[in-house]
């Protein structure tokens, strides 16, 4: 069996199959990353990350502090540029942008949601007001942003916040009038960076369902990094990011239940382009994986064992054929030469 080597990137495809990859998609991160350096400390906080979302999809993002979430969210948004690989929203590519082809990708292609509503709405205005900014900094006329902002209070369930500023709403209202701004200039793609992160579990569920408004009945495609289990249950995709890298899929089958959670949901490991796979540390840790791990090819799967120096016939894989006995090195007394010198 050929196979990558672990950690070890490999060569670049031809440029037929490089171009190839999430063709289609709306968001496509290939081989992505992004290294910072402080105090000539240099830090990859993205290490090769691949990521594909097809238009109109409603996905959550899952991943400990420091795995890259943020750091992929902010490239996504356009506030960050990658120091390799590339990334690719509604057919631009963000790596090859002018800092006024990005600003212009901010307000029409993309919107994005922070944690802190302190971020997302300008307190001195009031909702209707928040929403129209964007639309005015457009361009578009006023009645057209006037018309827009009282459609998108009333689809997110906020029409009675109109004429109130922040201070005058509850943590959740304000999170679902950010979402109305977000969605001012109708992007493609709503990101969301821990949007009830400082809610209680009822108000986290209504600024959810604002989000899941947005994705059916706007058809904009969302992508929500969260902690909160609650909401990557009602998820269809939920993505791990591990150490810089997509690390695990879950994807969720079957119709909503009483909860609002959706049905049977399945693991899965992401096998990157370079051919890596991260195997859950669970897992691992279990069977004492270390630094390396023996693989064997078999008819319908691949077997992955540890590598256990001195290991007994007991750690044999069952059904497994002992490997050949690696012969001899020849005798160098039986080797003879030739009239030209060659053995």
């Amino acid at each position: 069996m050929r196979s990558q080597d672990i950690g070890q990137a490999a060569p670049l495809p031809a440029a037929s199959a490089h171009a190839d990859y999430g063709a289609g998609a709306l968001i496509v991160c290939d081989r992505l990353v992004r290294i910072y350096t402080a105090e000539g400390i240099e830090v990859q906080a993205l290490q090769g990350l691949d990521l594909v979302v097809e238009s109109g999809e409603l996905t959550a993002l899952v991943g400990a502090s420091g795995s890259g979430k943020s750091t992929l969210m902010n490239i996504l948004a356009g506030l960050d540029t990658p120091t390799a690989g590339s990334v690719r929203v509604a057919s631009q590519d963000l790596g090859s942008m002018s800092s006024r082809q990005r600003l212009g990708y901010r307000r029409s292609v993309v919107g994005f949601i922070w944690q802190q509503t302190a971020r997302n709405l300008l307190p001195y205005l009031t909702s209707a007001q928040n929403v129209e900014l964007p639309m005015r900094l457009a361009g578009t006329r006023r009645g057209a942003r006037r018309g827009r902002a009282n459609e998108l209070l009333d689809l997110l369930g906020v029409g009675h916040c109109a004429g109130r500023r922040p201070d005058q709403m509850s943590g959740g209202e304000q999170q679902r009038v950010s979402i109305a701004v977000a969605l001012a200039n109708s992007p493609s793609v709503l990101l969301a960076d821990e949007p009830t992160g400082e809610l209680d579990s009822a108000t986290a569920a209504s600024v959810f369902g604002a989000l899941q408004s947005a994705n059916s009945e706007l058809d904009v495609t969302v992508l929500v990094v969260t902690h909160d289990t609650a909401v990557s249950s009602m998820v269809r995709r939920t993505i791990a990011i591990r150490d810089g890298r997509t690390a695990t899929e879950t994807l969720r089958h079957g119709s909503a239940d009483g909860s609002g959670g959706l049905g049977h949901a399945v693991e899965y490991a992401v096998l990157d382009r370079a051919g890596r796979l991260q195997l859950p540390r669970d897992m691992t840790d279990a069977l004492g994986m270390r630094d390396r791990v023996r693989l064997e090819a078999e008819p319908d799967h691949i077997g992955v064992w540890p590598d256990r120096p001195g290991s007994s016939s007991r750690d044999t894989p069952p059904d497994t054929p002992a490997p050949p006995d690696t012969p001899a090195p020849p005798d160098i007394s039986d080797i003879s030469r030739s009239e030209d010198g060659v053995a």
